[in-house]
């Protein structure tokens, strides 16, 4: 059973920015998960859902508009869980609206946490390094355009792997 998520993608240059500066803190993970918002958590997949899956993305990406994200300042998820993050100040409905859409029909799942949109930038890493993470990017800005999302799958050798993209308005 193929593991897959569904997210919005950060553009260049702030993608690799982001994901550079994740590894250089010490995240081993880094660099097999692209710098995302994710819409859909990692989640175990029959292969023969994954066409309907597909299909199901495709009409939500045609019901969407593009939409702005300015993403701005770090958060944390601590004590909860071990995150630290740059925090979305616009985007975040758009986003929250994207999420709870493509979370049903064949991807109707259940979350561990309610949804947040945010951009991870420090995960189960010791306190220092999250406290340096908070520290070093709280003064992180960009703006781009979200004109589609993602649906990736799970690969143990290549981490994280683009399978196809979704435009939005079709």
């Amino acid at each position: 059973m193929p593991t897959i998520g569904v997210a919005v993608a950060i553009p260049e240059p702030w993608a690799s920015e982001l994901q550079d500066y994740r590894t250089a803190l010490g995240d081993t993970t880094a660099t097999m998960i692209p710098t995302h918002i994710t819409l859909v958590p990692p989640t175990e997949l029959a292969e023969s859902d994954l066409a309907a899956v597909e299909e199901h993305l495709a009409a939500v990406a045609a019901e969407r508009r593009t939409f702005l994200v300015h993403l701005r300042g770090t958060g944390t998820f601590r004590p909860v869980s071990p995150v630290v993050f740059v925090s979305l100040v616009e985007g975040i409905s758009s986003c929250e609206q994207l999420a709870a859409a493509v979370r049903r029909g064949p991807l109707a799942v259940d979350l561990e946490y309610p949804y947040h949109p945010h951009v991870t930038i420090a995960h189960h890493l010791g306190d220092d390094q999250l406290d340096r993470a908070f520290d070093d990017l709280a003064d992180f800005e960009c703006e781009f355009l979200v004109g589609e999302f993602h649906l990736y799958v799970h690969d143990e050798t290549l981490g994280w792997q683009p399978s196809r993209e979704f435009t939005l308005g079709g």
